[in-house]
């Protein structure tokens, strides 16, 4: 096995990815090549840091050979990132990637279960995740604290909005929490791609709808749960508002903790805002539509 490293900024991480996946590398995986802080993206975006170390793996040293003439082709001789190839030995890869990836639980029914592994307690309600593209596998702060929400509302025959759904593990959770049908919305194709591949592995596909946000109609729903940042937050409280009913529940994190008070200010003239739950500098607002 070979490893083919290089480190560029993030305009050219994204890209690089792409041409690299192109030109038959067998994984393809983003590395902080400093020491930087991730916080939740944007809709739309890519979670990226400044400096990226990109590294791809393939079979042999002939593929790694192919691959940097394709990547020639595109970028150009003089334009090619530098890079370092290194060979891998004695070392199952797969497997070793695997297993840094292990069930967590949230609040006292829901697991995230990656798909290699079985599940802690069969009896939970346990989803089925793997770590990918998308952002959302239960690790970030924001998503757990979402997580836990879920956990201690009742769902049962709830309609829901997941808005900037990402890998749909929120969705994912509200479904098998008992919700009779949630929309997921994104601006990310990818997101929602992911959304739909996770909810058939998970088995509820018949319940949850994705919807680019000009897509989602506008129809009064339960519960609406939006886990996406301070500013767009703010942005769209008048319409996340619009789209609950009088005694539905909103439930909004992606917010620093300096950030809460200015995000249930802009929520409080639809919603009973209720103190707020902390994480590690992230906080989720939660409250009754008046």
């Amino acid at each position: 096995m070979f490893q083919l490293k290089f480190e560029v900024n993030k305009p050219a991480a994204e890209l690089l990815s792409e041409q690299l996946s192109e030109a038959g590398a067998l994984a393809v995986t983003l590395q902080d090549s400093g020491d930087e802080p991730l916080y939740e993206p944007e809709l739309g975006e890519t979670a990226l840091w400044s400096g990226n170390n990109v590294v791809a793996l393939f079979e042999t040293q002939n593929d790694v050979d192919i691959a940097l003439v394709q990547l020639r082709e595109l970028c150009g001789e003089d334009k090619l990132p530098a890079f370092v190839i290194e060979e891998l030995k004695d070392k199952v890869w797969e497997r070793a990637w695997m297993d840094d990836f292990h069930p967590i639980r949230f609040g006292s029914r829901l697991w995230i279960v990656p798909s290699w592994t079985d599940a802690p307690d069969p009896k939970a309600v346990n989803i089925l995740l793997d770590p990918g593209l998308a952002f959302g596998t239960g690790t970030h702060p924001t998503t757990a604290l979402c997580l836990s929400f879920l956990d201690q509302i009742d769902l049962t025959d709830q309609q829901v909005v997941d808005y900037g759904c990402g890998s749909g593990v929120l969705a994912i959770a509200a479904a098998k929490l008992g919700a009779k049908q949630i929309v997921a919305i994104d601006h990310d194709s990818q997101a929602l791609e992911a959304t739909v591949d996770n909810a058939q592995k998970n088995s509820v596909q018949t319940r949850i709808v994705v919807k680019l946000p000009e897509e989602a109609e506008v129809e009064l729903v339960d519960i609406m749960i939006a886990n996406i940042l301070a500013g767009p937050l703010i942005d769209l409280a008048a319409e996340l508002a619009s789209r609950v009913k009088v005694g539905g529940k909103i439930a909004l994190s992606g917010i620093l903790s300096e950030q809460a008070e200015v995000v249930a200010k802009a929520y409080s003239p639809w919603f009973d805002i209720k103190p707020a739950v902390q994480k590690e500098g992230w906080v989720l607002l939660f409250g009754d539509r008046k």
